[in-house]
């Protein structure tokens, strides 16, 4: 069978690159190797509870009638409505550390007052940073790499004030340890503390079922279950590929949100040579609660808390198998219209150590997993009032767990550090488009899977 475009995984931006291309009448097909859609977003059940995976909160949010941002024209490109993804904004989150707490919510004024009030030597400093952010063109693909931090410490004087704004930046989207490249943290930035967070209110189901239904509505191919064991790679071009079946799918485009490294040891040029591997090292370990009680009735309202027990943040992976030493505690049901739901959640992330997990036995494997979970739930109760005698059920992933479900190399949730702004690979026809094409976040893969589209199928004349 041949297409005009073959996009490998029914994440976020292969669905939504699949849609735009659908809807301009290109024969595409979306092969997804698992029964689940979403990718690094989705959700299961387990002995009849509903959990989400990799959805803490939808940056980029924007006000229903909003006409600019990335939303809104991710919206317009998918020929959506607002309604269809059922967003409810934030009240507020917080950044706790030793001695200083920083509340922000999506309006990028209340950071700025919580700065001046608790680093009142950088409250004008702090302004001087946003006008540069905000006139920075992060769309642009020739930035060249600079290290954020000291361009952070160019404006701020406080090096708690700088960690502190870097840790939701990093836990929320950064490949890379210790920094980032400041196009990306930029980007970044934006999403998070300019336009903000928002949550569907039924989860994540509601944005993946209205991108499937889109998709199909407009007559796109997808194969469930559907796994690609080879790109074929024909002087410097694809010319198909071959899935976990045996069958042979032919194609004038693939395009491919499996990651880069990931993408790339699939590819066989005439040689049979393998492209090198840029992996990434950054992997998480998440506990995910049921309770019978909503968190802000127990006397804690935020949305997110993110946190760090030093007074410098240290983003890297850690030795042994989870750092709790800094980390996210985020309660889904602590946004607007969020109050009438049946039971409270909350979800736990921490920083892990893949090469630790994977190594481990079965036996070992459930044993360390019941092991951090008391340590886990002992250090939400700093943030959380005591809520463990309201817990109904609880699950946990770990780096494990990504790397079977998603294939990616070490469980890197943010891929390789490297990101190809412009998705082209070494090979002419390929394209990368998601985590390793440069956006991160729901709403980023998005518009990811459609500017790739655009870029490379569409606008190509």
């Amino acid at each position: 069978m041949h297409y005009e475009v073959i996009i490998i995984g029914a994440g976020m931006s292969g669905l939504a690159a699949g849609i735009r291309l659908a809807y301009f009448e290109k024969s595409v097909c979306i092969l997804e190797k698992h029964y689940a859609y979403g990718g690094l977003n989705s959700y299961y059940k387990r002995d009849g509870w509903e959990f989400d995976v990799g959805l803490h909160a939808v940056t980029n949010y924007a006000p229903r009638g909003a006409r600019t941002g990335p939303l809104p024209k991710l919206l317009r490109q998918l020929r959506l409505k607002w309604d269809d993804f059922d967003l409810c904004p934030q009240r507020f989150s917080e950044i706790h550390f030793p001695g200083r707490r920083l509340r922000f919510s999506n309006d990028i004024q209340l950071l700025g007052q919580e700065v001046a009030e608790q680093f009142p030597g950088d409250a004008d400093n702090f302004q001087r940073l946003l006008e540069h952010i905000r006139a920075y063109d992060d769309t642009r693909y020739d930035h060249p790499y600079r290290a954020t931090r000291p361009i952070l410490g160019e404006y701020l004087r406080d090096p708690m004030l700088v960690d502190m704004l870097l840790c939701p930046i990093m836990f929320y989207g950064s490949p890379q340890e210790h920094d980032l490249d400041f196009t990306h943290f930029v980007t970044l930035f934006k999403s998070l503390m300019c336009e903000g967070f928002a949550r569907p209110r039924a989860g994540v189901r509601t944005i993946i079922k209205a991108l499937v239904r889109k998709y199909r509505a407009c007559g796109g191919k997808l194969k469930m279950r559907c796994g690609v064991a080879g790109i074929q790679v024909n002087k410097g071009r694809v010319t198909g590929v071959t899935t976990d079946s045996g069958e042979t799918l032919t194609a004038d485009v693939v395009l491919s949100s499996a990651g880069y490294p990931e993408t790339m040891r699939l590819c066989s040029d005439e040689n049979g040579k393998r492209a090198p591997e840029e992996c990434g090292r950054l992997s998480f370990v998440e506990t995910i609660g049921i309770m019978d009680e909503l968190p802000h009735r127990l006397g804690h309202e935020a949305a997110i808390v993110f946190y760090s027990d030093a007074e410098t943040f240290t983003y890297a992976r850690p030795a042994e198998a989870v750092d709790i030493t800094s980390g996210v505690i985020c309660c889904p049901s602590n946004y607007e219209r969020h109050d009438d739901m049946p039971h409270g959640l909350f979800r736990m992330t921490w920083l892990a150590n893949y090469d630790c997990w994977s190594g481990y036995d079965d036996a070992t494997y459930a044993a360390t997993k019941k092991l951090y979970y008391e340590k886990f739930v002992e250090r939400a109760t700093e943030c959380i009032p005591e809520f463990r005698r309201h817990v109904l059920y609880s699950d946990m992933f770990t780096p494990r767990t990504i790397r079977h479900y998603t294939g990616r190399i070490n469980g890197a949730v943010y891929g390789t550090p490297h990101k190809r702004r412009d998705g082209r690979t070494r090979v002419e026809n390929l394209f990368i488009c998601g985590t390793d094409q440069g956006y991160v976040g729901i709403v980023g893969a998005m518009l990811s899977g459609i500017l790739m589209a655009n870029q490379h199928v569409l606008y190509t004349n």
